[in-house]
């Protein structure tokens, strides 16, 4: 399997920075399989093309705001991925949809791409996720370890606590 695992986000605003701290707690949590690489995106955008390019799964984690309560974990996949890129959900989505608009141009868009996001509390200037949404940062390695686990590609565990 040719897979990533994408954090994104912007660290110095609260809660936005949920999908990087995601990555870091998985690297910390897990093995990865060869060709299963975890990176933190962080608010790149066309930097990325290369690593995302002919994928067989995408996984990106991520602050969405679906006008659902503070701490929702919200799951995307199939149709409701493109959805989910036409409305402007989190303050970097927008370049990530440039990104993958763009795979798809030249025939590189990855097989498949999930999307496991956070509803979060604040997006207010500040280093640190409120405690609602670092609850769920657990919730979400989980997530996107299951999501591998389900196509036969288990993350061999650390034993390190997430």
């Amino acid at each position: 399997m040719h897979a990533v695992i994408l954090g994104i986000g912007n660290i110095i605003l609260s809660d936005e920075g949920v999908g990087v701290r995601a990555v870091e707690a998985l690297e910390k949590a897990y093995r990865l399989p060869e060709g299963v690489a975890a990176i933190d995106g962080g608010t790149s955008s066309m930097e990325l093309l290369d690593d995302l390019s002919d994928l067989d799964l995408l996984v990106v984690l991520d602050t969405i705001m679906a006008g659902k309560p503070p701490g929702t974990i919200i799951r995307l996949t199939g149709e409701e991925v493109p959805v989910f890129f036409r409305r402007k959900l989190s303050p970097h989505q927008i370049s990530l949809a440039d990104v993958l608009a763009s795979l798809e141009l030249i025939g590189h868009l990855p097989k498949e791409v999930v999307v496991i996001g956070v509803q979060p509390v604040t997006l207010e200037l500040g280093l640190d996720l409120t405690p609602t949404v670092a609850a769920q940062v657990p919730q979400l390695v989980a997530l996107a370890a299951a999501e591998f686990s389900a196509r036969g590609c288990a993350l061999e565990p650390l034993g390190a606590v997430v």
